[in-house]
């Protein structure tokens, strides 16, 4: 169901406005000095409305964070939730994954996390996938050499088209559960999506890939 537009989000964004990088551009040959500290950065497409960010910026604080979402509906929410907390490693871009395929990073981010993207489950529409060859090609390309891509989705098909992507690429597979809330791993941060999909009882799929740049 398609969010409906947020009562004065110009003016709410505008108070966030400390926390966008309009032009992630501008940055496209060192994406980490979108923060000034050179910490380690860790990056994630499509954040809706962040949960998930929030929370990892808060228990990691040595960790910079990039958020990437599209949807300005939601963008508003997780600047806000960031904002409130007064949480100063945490920084958002308004636009996808296509923007990063524009970057020429030598400077480049730790880690990627995907959560919860949309399974473009008709065959022909696979291309879309941000799993897909194309788009970690682009990962490839702005993450360091050891960097870590984390997945999470509901969707049993895609994870398997996932993994095999994955694999195909190259990547080193690690932490691969096909019912996250039932295995041993710890320190798991949940996204909205991932909470009202386990009380629905369905289970979550979760993997790490990493880039070893031995290709």
């Amino acid at each position: 169901m398609r969010m409906r537009r947020k009562k004065h989000r110009e003016e709410r964004m505008e108070s966030c406005s400390s926390l966008m990088i309009k032009d992630i551009l501008e940055y496209k040959n060192d994406i980490k000095a979108v923060f000034p500290d050179g910490k380690p950065l860790h990056i994630e497409i499509g954040c809706g409305k962040g949960g998930f960010i929030l929370e990892m910026a808060k228990r990691n604080k040595g960790t910079n964070y990039l958020a990437f979402e599209k949807n300005l509906d939601v963008l508003v929410l997780a600047m806000e939730k960031i904002k409130n907390e007064g949480l100063t490693n945490v920084k958002f871009v308004p636009g996808n994954a296509e923007i990063l395929g524009e970057m020429e990073t030598a400077t480049k981010a730790s880690r990627l996390y995907i959560n919860f993207c949309d399974p473009w489950s008709k065959q022909g529409y696979k291309k879309r996938r941000l799993t897909h060859e194309r788009y970690l090609t682009i990962y490839e390309r702005i993450l360091e050499e050891g960097g870590e891509l984390h997945f999470k989705t509901d969707n049993r098909g895609l994870f398997e088209f996932s993994l095999n992507s994955f694999s195909d690429f190259g990547l080193k597979l690690k932490n691969i559960t096909l019912d996250l809330h039932n295995s041993d791993f710890e320190g798991n941060v949940m996204t909205e999506y991932e909470k009202l999909f386990s009380e629905q009882g369905q289970p979550i799929y979760r993997c790490e890939a990493i880039f070893r740049g031995t290709r």
